[in-house]
């Protein structure tokens, strides 16, 4: 069965469509949301938890991008930080 897309799904997601993406639990989804980790808003009358479709993808590339980085930490008895950390490379030409 395929996946639903972007568009099927709309613009939020629900926890369960949440979990149901990164094949977790609910709970699992709703302790990510509490952490701060996975940015989430409530909304309605008795505050029900939605995450935007485009914030669920930036985590998924954000965890993408720590596992590469944590990959290379482990892979290199001295890792070269540049190489980990691109976005922190300062020009030191002046």
């Amino acid at each position: 069965m395929p996946e639903p897309t972007a568009d099927a799904m709309g613009r939020f997601l629900t926890l369960t469509d949440v979990a149901e993406v990164l094949s977790l639990t609910a709970a699992e989804v709703l302790a990510l949301v509490r952490s701060g980790e996975l940015p989430a808003i409530r909304l309605g009358s008795i505050g029900q938890w939605r995450v935007e479709h485009a914030v669920l993808e930036s985590f998924i590339a954000d965890k993408y991008d720590e596992s590469r980085r944590l990959a290379l930490w482990h892979e290199a008895e001295y890792a070269d930080v540049a190489e980990i950390f691109p976005d922190q490379r300062r020009s030191t030409s002046t």
